[in-house]
């Protein structure tokens, strides 16, 4: 661990100025507030443990706390289970040696891709570590895009939501999925800080990206695993899709996405227009038979 923990210092500081002190249940003690958020005495207060302990911890000080400590920290700062998870990925209790060494290429076993034909209905996606783009059923590429398409080093959903002009045009919120693409970006970069990889990513979109450089610093992390998506698509219009994620068993870096709509509603309708579009042509044979 470097002398300074910069990345733990930078989370506590943002995490304690966004936290409401009326919501705190601290009894008001008649000071002025002169920066939002809690003090460092009263997040310590919360926490159970000395203000000069807390203080050293958010000055990324070389301290490991005990898991308790950690997860009491957690809730006086009211992490969620992502935030939770971060901070003790940056305090270093989720550290292993399998991390320290080198990743295997991911790979789509065959029974997954049985999975996404069998699943041709609705839009599917496999994404693996920093959301790189696995595979995908021919509803997701009717649906978004077709990754399959792309130089296989830029098949990564986060990428394709920062730098593409055609995802800014597909979603009609297309800043609030752009941020939590940032957010679930930030998450994963603590839980590995050394993938080079991962790093590389940062570095181009830091680069080509302005709001992801500001969203970035924000230091926010969000886990995703459900939600919706509203989309103004090129070929039948306005639509809304929810989304489910499911994390394969044996496999915790690589999640299927599932894509569905409402029955009965136009965005349904919409979607079995799209299935309709997007279906594949049959070849004619030399006798004029299909």
């Amino acid at each position: 661990m470097p002398e300074k923990n910069a990345e733990l210092a930078d989370f506590l500081r943002r995490a304690r100025s966004q936290c409401d002190p009326a919501r705190a249940g601290l009894p008001a003690d008649g000071r002025i507030r002169r920066v939002p958020g809690l003090r460092r005495e009263e997040v310590a207060l919360l926490a159970g443990v000395s203000t000069d302990y807390y203080a050293r911890l958010e000055q990324g000080r070389r301290i490991v706390p005990s898991p308790a400590v950690v997860d009491a920290i957690g809730r006086a700062l009211s992490l969620d289970s992502a935030g939770r998870a971060h901070l003790a990925d940056l305090i270093g209790l989720s550290s292993s040696i399998g991390k320290l060494q080198a990743r295997p290429v991911q790979r789509v076993r065959p029974g997954l891709y049985q999975l996404l034909d069998a699943l041709d209905g609705e839009p599917a996606l496999v994404l693996g570590r920093r959301a790189d783009v696995l595979a995908q059923n021919r509803m997701a590429k009717a649906l978004f895009t077709d990754f399959e398409s792309f130089p296989a080093a830029e098949r990564n959903y986060a990428r394709w939501m920062l730098l593409d002009a055609e995802s800014q045009s597909l979603f009609v919120d297309w800043e609030t999925q752009a941020r939590v693409a940032v957010e679930n970006l930030r998450l994963e970069a603590g839980n590995d800080p050394d993938d080079r990889a991962t790093a590389e990513l940062i570095a181009e979109l830091r680069e080509r990206s302005p709001q992801f450089s500001t969203w970035w610093d924000e230091h926010r992390v969000y886990q995703r695993t459900h939600g919706s998506k509203r989309l103004r698509h090129p070929i039948v219009g306005d639509l809304t899709v929810e989304y489910e994620t499911f994390t394969l068993p044996g496999d915790p870096d690589t999640a299927l996405f599932v894509y569905t709509t409402e029955p009965n509603s136009p965005s349904r309708r919409a979607m079995s227009l799209l299935a309709s579009w997007s279906l594949p042509t049959t070849p004619t044979d030399q006798s004029g038979q299909r």
